[in-house]
This record gives C-alpha cells, structure tokens and sequence, in this order.
C-alpha cells in the first residue's frame, strides 16, 4: 500500500471531497524519518484542544506523545520511532472545553484488538502477495451484465463452527468454504459486514473501524487469502457495506473529537431512534473523502469485487423509519435527502473511474427510480438494485396454503412488469428468514414432502425468472430453524436425513443448469430475453415463460406449477416446429420428487395456442418447475410474436365441436360424482407417486381445457384446505394410484 507525505494537495483533495485515497495520508503508516523507522499516526480531529496517541509503548500516558497540528490546522500529526505490528493504541482527544480526554480509536486503523476490547492495532499492510492476476484479467474481458450472478450470502460466524464451538478463522474459511462454494456452483460469495464491529448481535451492520477487517476471524492479511484463494477458484467476492450509519459506542466515531464532525450537527439528520445509531453528515467534504476512500480501500488493498450498500432507503429519505416531527423536509419541501442523492452518485462515479468491473449493489426498498441507472443518465449511478418488491410478494405468495394461491396470482406475475427498469439482483437474504419470519423451508405449508416440493419449485421459478440471484446460506439445504446469528448451521441435517441431502442436491443440480445455461442470464435486464406464455392460468396456479439468450434460437421453456396437483395433457403454445425435451424437473425422485416426468420427445402439433402456431401437451408435475428445450426444429423457425407478451389464457381451442358449455357442464357433472363416489384419498401429503409420461399424439384429443384434466397428486389443494396435514417423516412413502390406469400403462414407454 502507498503511504502519502501528507503533502498540501493531498489535504487540499481531503477538505474538498476529493481524496479518494484518504486512507495513504491518515492512520497508522510505516515509515522512516531522520534515518529512524517507527509509524507515522495522523488524524483528523478538527475541533480538538489537543491530541496524543497512547498505548502500550508509552503506557497509556497522554503527556508521552503529543500530537501537532500540520498545514490546515485540522490534521494532528505524531511520529513515534521504534514501534512494530501489533501495538495497540487510541487517539487521547482533549475537547475544546477541557476536562478528561476522549479515548478513540483510529478512525483509519487497519487492524483493531478483539472484541470485547476496543483499541486499534498498527498493521502494515504492504506484506501480502497476491496470487489472483489471471482472475483480474479474465474479469476485465467480461461485462458482468452478461454472465452468470449467482451469490451465496454468508454470515461468517455462524457458517459454520469448529467442534469446540469456536469461529472459523479466515484461513479456514478459505479452505472449506471457497471448497463448498464451487462444489454447490455458485458464482459469488456476498459477507455479511466484515468491517469491525462491538456487538455480534448487529451482524456487522454498526461498526466502529470501517478500515479494519474484524479480528474476530484473523488479520488483514488472512483475509486477503480468503480472497485471493476465491478468485483462484474463480469464485467473486462481495462485501457489505454500511454508510449509512455507524454505532454510538464511545470508541467510535460519534462525537469524537468532543463536538458533531462525521455526523450531522442538526440532530434531526444525525440521529437514527429506530435503529439507535448515529447517521453520516453527507454534506461534510471530509466524510466523503472518509467514505469514498474506504469503499476504494476495500476494492484496492482486499481485491473485493463489489459492495452491497446497507439501507440505501435510509440515506435517500429524510423521513424514513421517522414519525411526524421528527424531520424537516429539504429546501424544495420533498422527502429526499439531497446531499445524500449527491454523496451516491459522487460515490459511484469514482468507484467506476477507478474500477470499471466492479459490482455497486444498492439494498434499496421502495420505488425510487433509476438507482441502477448511469448518473449520467440521472440515475444514482449503482449498477444493480436488490428487488426486495419481488422478493417480499414472492415469500407471501409461497407462504399460502395452494387452494389460496389462485387469488393471489399476481405475486407470482407483477414482478414481470418492472422486471427490466432496473438491473435487479433477486434476493432471498438474512433479512428473511430471522425475527420470527421462520425459514425458507418452514414458510411453506403443507406437510414435510409439500415442504421439500414448495421450495424446490420455487426455487425452480426463481432462477429462471430475469435478474441476478442471492441465497442466504442454509436455504440451499433446507435448513428448518431460523438463522441464529451466534451458532452454526444445522450441518447434521444433511448427515442424518435423506430429504435434506436431497434438497442439497437439487439445489447443486439446479445451480449448475444455471450456469451453464446462457438463456438465464445473458440478457437478464432486457425484454429481449424473456417472453410470456401463459401468465393467467391462475386457476391452476400455473405460469409458463421463455427465457432467451442472445441468439434467439437458444431458449428454455419453463413452467411452474404452485399446487400440489398433476396436470396431464396440459397444453402450452410453443415459439417453434419440432422435439422438445425435459431437461431439468425439480419433481425429479433424485431431489425428493415424486417423479413424474416427461420422458423422451414431445413433438409440436399444428394447432394454435397462446397466439403461436405451434403447441406441445405435456404432463406438469405437483409442485414443481420444469424446463423445457428445443431439439431440433422441423421446417419453420423460431417464432417470438410480439403479441405474445399480452397474453389472455384459453379456455378451449378454437375450432373443437363441443362448446365451451358443453365443457363445463361435463367437468361439473364429472366433479359430483367423482365426490359422491370418492374412496378415501391416498393422496400424496408422504412422497411417492407413479411415474408419469407424456403422451405423444399428433393429433387433437377432443375438448380440452388449459388445465386439461387435471389429476390430484399429493393432497389436492381442496383437501388440503379441510384438514391440516401432519408432519411425516421423509422415511415414510406411500404410492399414488392415479384415476387413469394409462399411465402406468405407459411403463413399456419408460422402458
């Protein structure tokens, strides 16, 4: 790392906002003066009466070494010879009204003392030799927009615990989870805050030394082998970030030279009550020069690839989480927090200046517009927006029981209709599943095969669906208590029982179809990449889309059935002639499904449906996603009509002899006495039904319904209604009879 002489320019830039280097002039640098070495201790502390650093070497004497004021008179100055790694230390502030000093610590200190204690550290950081320049290259040949995002959200804590119940250190971590991650495929691995922090129950997200990487799980340097051994494994790194606000712990830096300085002197702006913090001045040049300089430091000195900006929506907002009286509105008399609308796009801009691959994640969750856009373009300059809307429509719509979900179908679609006016990241984050929000797995209802089923189609939806992916770890697994944020995950699920093996499977499956599959994200924020089948079937809680890759004639049919029923001979318009193939089913038994399948080829039929010429049948699995490609195509092309992205569902083909009455009068009259006869029900509430093929016929098969006869798999969403099912055991498995005898039939098919 550069140490700066502290030059006039140098504090020039700092006063100004412009200093995005800030980190080279202030803290504790290494260096030599008059033939000596020692370390160079500089603060800023404009307001101070006098100042000394104190530690160890001078036992804690504020008379031993005094600081001086250099140039602008707001920088205190002290050079102490002799001193190495590891020596603890504090700035001894005295306020301007005297009385006792204020012990602070380094505001730009790049290492602290573990907690509970509260000191800085000298660290020198120019020791590291990195060994990740083939991941730099490849990463500045690609645009991230175009490949695939797929993060694993980790707390690094409680990932995982050693046998004695203690934390990983970086270096372990490094070993075995970099290993699981690319075992698992995913892309990315997003930390929960890893600046240094007092309380573990914050998780990171109040800190007090936003240079120094917590202690809690090794140095500097081991945390730069975590890195380094990621991009090794061709694994990104992003890393959350809190400008927002910092902790009121008396080491921090609230009030730390005796008066307001990093916050707002109103204390309307500075105060936060509701999370009992302390918010940054963002008018203040030097707090840009503070926070622009320690997004840098974490992209330059830890080679991190992205930040993920914490509670954007608290910065925007001057009345966010605030009752009445409790703020002012700005000079206009609207909401909006103009110095930080000015910090953000300042802040972006010089990220992107300096690093034009990086990754900018805003948490923002209202409808803000543009946050994902250029500021050039009048946009806050981020270049991705976590799409909490989708994200909080999507885990209530989970969350129904299926006989509901019919009535809420359009939290399975709105999403659609702003999917492309930002560069959205779907996450499924710690946010969701702690507070009593229960888990991912525990949010679906049903009993414990239902459980299994609703996640794993659910997830199947949503990583066909456009934007870029994050998982919070142990949802990949189906861990079924919350996350507690002081112990490790539930490892042994996965050791002691089948289904959560199996989940773990599919979630790797699925993980890797992904990545390997330019359809689901290589045009992820364009109507180009996406196209509607059917998306008002909601009397069958079913959707069906088209994801495109750039070269249209790459595409993945996918449907999502949100009910635990089989549908046989559903039929759905298709974009071209030819073969369709089933080439990934999350019903499949391998990951806990039923199994029921569309085996070998289904080949298209001349008959329109969904406004496309062509259409396919096939069979839709209970609570399940499937993904369909094309095997090759016969005669016409690949045909994406543009008035297929305004779709009315049919009720019956055009052109069939019976009416639309006479059909339903039929499936009334079937209903009643399917009733008046009905045997008790061995539905599929435990987990097994028959394998189901499709058929393949050329020809029409009369009057036919969207939903096409469904048949009840599992418990049908009626059944499931009356009577809350108990929990079985996964051990447990019983075998579906279904209503026609053909299917079994097909088993010579199959064979």
């Amino acid at each position: 790392m550069k140490t700066s002489d502290l030059t006039e320019f140098d504090r020039y830039l700092f006063h100004q906002g412009t200093n995005f280097h800030a980190y080279e002039m202030l803290g504790a640098h290494f260096v030599e003066q008059e033939g000596k070495k020692g370390i160079r201790f500089a603060v800023w502390a404009p307001h101070a009466k006098s100042v000394s650093v104190v530690g160890d070497f001078n036992n804690w004497d504020t008379r031993v070494n005094t600081m001086h004021k250099i140039g602008d008179g707001e920088i205190w100055v002290a050079f102490v010879a002799g001193l190495g790694e590891g020596e603890l230390y504090k700035y001894a502030i005295e306020p301007q009204w005297g009385g006792p000093h204020i012990m602070k610590a380094d505001p730009y200190g790049f290492y602290a003392e573990k907690k509970p204690q509260t000191a800085s550290r000298t660290y020198d950081m120019s020791h590291y030799q990195w060994g990740d320049d083939a991941w730099k290259v490849q990463k500045n040949k690609e645009s991230s927009y175009e490949r695939p995002m797929l993060t694993y959200e980790v707390h690094l804590g409680s990932w995982r615990r050693t046998p004695e119940g203690e934390y990983l250190t970086y270096r372990e971590a490094a070993d075995q989870l970099i290993s699981y991650v690319k075992d698992m495929n995913y892309t990315h691995i997003e930390f929960m805050p890893l600046c240094e922090h007092p309380f573990d129950g914050s998780w990171g997200y109040q800190a007090t030394g936003y240079y120094a990487v917590t202690s809690r799980y090794g140095t500097p340097d081991d945390f730069r082998y975590l890195v380094d051994m990621a991009h090794q494994n061709g694994i990104g790194i992003i890393m959350d970030w809190v400008p927002g606000h910092f902790c009121k712990d008396e080491q921090g830096l609230r009030h730390f030279d005796g008066q307001t300085l990093y916050e707002s002197d109103n204390e309307q702006r500075a105060e936060n009550w509701e999370w009992g913090t302390t918010n940054f001045d963002y008018g203040r040049t030097e707090v840009q020069s503070f926070l622009i300089s320690n997004a840098m430091f974490w992209f330059e000195e830890f080679h991190i690839d992205g930040l993920r900006i914490d509670a954007v929506a608290n910065m925007l907002y001057l009345n966010y989480g605030r009752k009445d009286g409790e703020w002012m509105p700005n000079k206009y008399g609207d909401t909006g927090n103009l110095e930080a609308m000015d910090f953000l796009r300042k802040l972006n801009e010089a990220i992107f200046k300096f690093h034009p691959q990086a990754l900018m994640i805003a948490e923002e969750s209202t409808a803000w517009p543009l946050i994902s856009k250029p500021v050039y373009m009048g946009g806050m300059g981020f270049n991705y927006k976590w799409n909490m809307g989708w994200m909080n429509d999507m885990l209530k719509y989970v969350s129904l029981d299926p006989i509901y979900r019919k009535w809420n179908h359009d939290k399975v679609t709105f999403s659609f209709m702003y999917a492309f006016s930002e560069n959205f990241v779907l996450p499924l984050s710690h946010d969701e599943v702690v507070h009593g929000k229960c888990s991912l797995i525990s949010k679906m209802p049903g009993d414990y095969w239902q459980k299994f089923a609703g996640l794993r189609s659910f997830f199947g939806y949503w990583m066909a669906h456009p934007g870029k992916k994050l998982l919070f770890m142990g949802g990949e697994f189906g861990q079924f208590i919350e996350w507690n944020f002081d112990d490790s995950l539930d490892w042994h699920l996965i050791k002691e029982y089948e289904m959560h093996r199996k989940m773990q499977a599919y979630s790797k499956a699925l993980n890797k179809f992904y990545v390997d599959t330019r359809a689901f994200w290589q045009v992820d924020f364009d109507w180009n990449g996406f196209q509607w089948i059917d998306p008002n079937d909601n009397n069958n809680s079913i959707i069906s889309f088209i994801r495109k890759a750039e070269d249209s004639n790459d595409f993945v049919i996918v449907i999502s059935n949100f009910t635990p029923e089989v549908h046989n001979d559903y039929r759905i318009g298709v974009p071209a002639k030819g073969s369709y193939i089933e080439v990934f089913n999350s019903d499949g038994e391998d990951f806990g499904g039923s199994g029921v399948r569309n085996a070998g080829e289904i080949q298209s039929q001349d008959k329109p449906w969904h406004n496309r010429e062509q259409s396919i049948k096939l069979t839709v699995p209970p609570l399940a996603t499937i993904y369909l490609r094309l095997k090759r195509q016969n005669g016409s092309g690949v045909s994406f009509p543009e008035a297929a992205t305004d779709v009315e569902a049919k009720g019956f083909e055009a052109g069939e002899e019976k009416t639309s009455a006479a059909v339903a009068a039929k499936k009334k009259k079937t209903a009643a006495k399917k009733t008046a006869a009905a045997k008790p029900a061995k539905t599929a509430t435990t987990r097994k039904t028959v394998k189901t093929t499709t058929k393949k016929t050329a020809a029409a098969d009369g009057a036919e319904t969207t939903a096409a006869k469904a048949k009840p798999a599992k418990r049908t969403a009626a059944k499931a209604a009356k009577a809350a099912p108990k929990v079985k055991t996964a051990a447990k498995k019983t075998t579906r009879k279904t209503a026609a005898k053909t299917v079994a039939g097909d088993a010579a098919v199959n064979a």
